[in-house]
């Protein structure tokens, strides 16, 4: 993606931890690829805000407020330090012109959003916190190329912090959780893994609670 994007270091805006790329509801007239750090997309449910995504490189955000000319339909908040290409509907067209392989990828991308928000939705539809938490862990096991899947134990880099992230929920919410699948002897934590000793176990968990809705 560097080489890719090299001829477009112009378009380079970098933002600070915690700081807000744009706000919900606010007219938008640009998009941005990921270049470095995390993005966290929060909406507002009235009560509280969401996580609805995160965002890692070499992802893209901000585009569906370009393509249908709307409002943003979500909040973007740097997790970290983020590095991004920023762009507006006249270089976009410059973008698609001149770079064929950036074109395509931005079709993959506009595909896994899709998918992405599915996976959201059954997150919101669930009706527990353990079931929620669980179903994190499915989607990691799912979109984490790098880990030993020959078994049915799991090792995930990741964490309570960003689980909570993933699902929507409070960080005490999350730890609590983590704590009781823990107890029953489900999960081992350590600082920056969590090892799932059966990732079956949380599959059998989540389609057990949505056949019960």
């Amino acid at each position: 993606m560097d080489q890719e994007t090299s001829s477009f270091a112009r378009f380079t805006r970098v933002y600070k931890k915690d700081e807000i790329i744009f706000c919900e509801h606010e007219p938008g007239e640009t998009f941005y690829l990921i270049q470095a750090g995390k993005v966290r997309l929060v909406k507002n449910t009235g009560e509280f805000e969401r996580t609805i995504d995160i965002l890692n490189p070499p992802e893209m955000f901000g585009e569906m407020a370009i393509l249908e000319n709307s409002p943003r339909t979500a909040t973007a908040i740097a997790i970290d330090k983020v590095t991004v290409l920023e762009f507006n509907t006249q270089n976009f067209e410059i973008l698609m012109n001149s770079n064929p392989q950036i074109a395509f990828r931005l079709l993959r991308i506009f595909s896994k959003r899709i998918y992405d928000s599915k996976r959201r939705f059954v997150i919101l539809t669930l009706p527990d916190l353990q079931s929620k938490v669980a179903y994190v862990f499915l989607i990691f096991d799912e979109t984490h190329t790098n880990i030993d899947k020959s078994g049915q134990s799991r090792e995930f880099q990741t964490t309570v912090d960003e689980i909570a992230q993933w699902a929507g929920i409070s960080v005490a919410q999350t730890r609590e959780t983590l704590a009781g699948f823990e107890t029953q002897h489900r999960i081992e934590i350590y600082p920056n893994r969590i090892v799932v000793k059966n990732i079956n176990d949380f599959s059998r968990l989540v389609n057990s609670r949505r056949n019960q809705l």
